[in-house]
């Protein structure tokens, strides 16, 4: 989906930018983390962003995570799914032409859409519904691990999406970038309810 973009695959400092998220129901915002990482599987960056849960900006915080980073130097974004803080469906297309890097959406499984869940859980549902049939059909990628991982792919073709997200994954079906960003988003959560647990305190 999207006209190819040149991923250079076989750049010896290629970088991509992993994307995951961190929420609790009960709280009104996500935290979302960009994780910069080299082929090398060295970090070579971090920054966060917020979005609302079961709101419509997901999108619109991972555009103003990029921008805020402002990295020419980053070959393609890996995001880890594109339903994120509770039914906020990213818009994959909007944040593929607001980034111009290849864009390779991961899930970890098969699944019959969430088409049901988002009319069961929004009473005006026709926003959500919009964006998730725009995302497009899942691509399903075998791993060298030995684990399978469904993509949909934005301006790249399905099989440099598995070259590369073989490159970035050291065991399982999770590449490191992701999995150290939901690793920074879950601990920025944690330390944000942590410092106002403390300020609600000490008032």
């Amino acid at each position: 989906m999207g006209s190819p973009l040149p991923l250079h695959l076989n750049k010896s400092g290629l970088r991509v930018l992993g994307i995951a998220e961190s929420f609790v129901r009960s709280r009104p915002v996500s935290t979302i983390a960009g994780v910069i990482m080299r082929a090398d599987l060295r970090v070579d960056g971090l920054a966060y962003a917020h979005a609302t849960v079961g709101g419509d900006d997901a999108a619109l915080a991972i555009m103003g995570l990029c921008r805020q980073l402002d990295r020419a130097d980053v070959n393609a974004l890996i995001l880890s799914g594109a339903a994120l803080s509770w039914f906020n469906i990213v818009d994959l297309k909007m944040v593929f032409e607001e980034t111009e890097k290849p864009l390779i959406c991961l899930t970890y499984g098969d699944s019959p859409g969430l088409e049901e869940h988002i009319r069961q859980h929004f009473p005006c549902p026709d926003e959500k519904l919009r964006i998730y049939r725009s995302l497009g059909e899942r691509q399903k990628i075998n791993l060298k691990t030995g684990y399978e991982v469904f993509v949909r792919v934005w301006g790249a073709a399905t099989d440099e999406a598995r070259i590369l997200l073989n490159k970035f994954t050291r065991d399982g079906r999770v590449p490191e970038p992701v999995r150290l960003a939901r690793l920074a988003a879950r601990a920025n959560l944690e330390r944000c309810s942590d410092e106002k647990a403390h300020h609600f305190k000490i008032g």
